[in-house]
């Protein structure tokens, strides 16, 4: 009986201690995941919070210079979540990858706070150099389904790139990125409120181009069709 009770107090227990070390990751999803409907879901099934839980204990052994065990940690929350976090990768407070199967982030990246990954994303490198070699991302930063961003390159606040894009060069603040290369919309000195999730209905730059190519066109055509009434009257 009290084996029992010890082994029930142990795995009450950890939930909390769980909820209460990482209680803004937590709540990070609540706020992020409409599919989140309580306290016990969010904690036993989304594998992205697994993978950051995973990550703070491998990071902070990789900052003690714990060999081999940080990097076995990471493989480990590889294997169960799909996701794969360098121990050396820097995260920021109240990240949430969203469903994650996927998501790479590498030994030198850097994320701030409020970062929201989608699956497929990978924060990488393009070659074989050493030190940092891998992007920095801003505050308020949301990377949207399958996109890449390459490098030692720097993504501002509030930055929004979406579905499937290709980063491989700086990003100013206030932005959103798409295509492949990605190509950058500024929204210079607009501040939005809270974290802007909608990162499928962004504005290409191309289309907008092309549309307004294609008016230009029409409108020639129009005044062409005109002139030649007026000669043939």
């Amino acid at each position: 009986m009290e084996l029992f009770l010890f082994f029930l107090f142990i795995f009450v227990a950890i939930p909390f201690v769980i909820a209460g070390l990482f209680r803004e990751e937590i709540q990070a999803t609540f706020e992020r995941d409409p599919a989140a409907t309580n306290f016990f879901e969010v904690l036993l099934l989304y594998p992205g919070l697994h993978a950051l839980i995973f990550h703070r204990l491998a990071h902070r052994l990789y900052l003690w210079k714990v060999p081999f065990i940080p990097r076995y940690l990471s493989q480990m929350a590889r294997g169960v979540t799909g996701i794969e976090i360098h121990p050396g990768a820097k995260i920021g407070k109240r990240c949430f990858i969203d469903h994650g199967m996927g998501v790479v982030i590498g030994e030198t990246a850097e994320l701030g706070d409020d970062v929201t990954l989608y699956q497929g994303v990978t924060l990488g490198g393009t070659g074989k150099e050493r030190g940092k070699r891998h992007p920095t991302l801003g505050h308020n930063v949301v990377v949207g389904t399958g996109a890449k961003v390459l490098g030692n390159i720097t993504i501002g606040d509030h930055t929004q790139i979406g579905a499937n894009a290709v980063v491989i060069r700086d990003v100013p603040p206030y932005s959103t990125v798409v295509g492949v290369p990605g190509r950058v919309v500024k929204t210079a000195g607009k501040s939005f409120p809270g974290i802007n999730l909608d990162h499928t209905n962004l504005p290409d730059p191309m289309a907008q181009a092309l549309e307004k190519l294609q008016h230009e066109i029409d409108a020639i055509e129009s005044h062409m069709k005109e002139w030649r009434k007026g000669i043939e009257k």
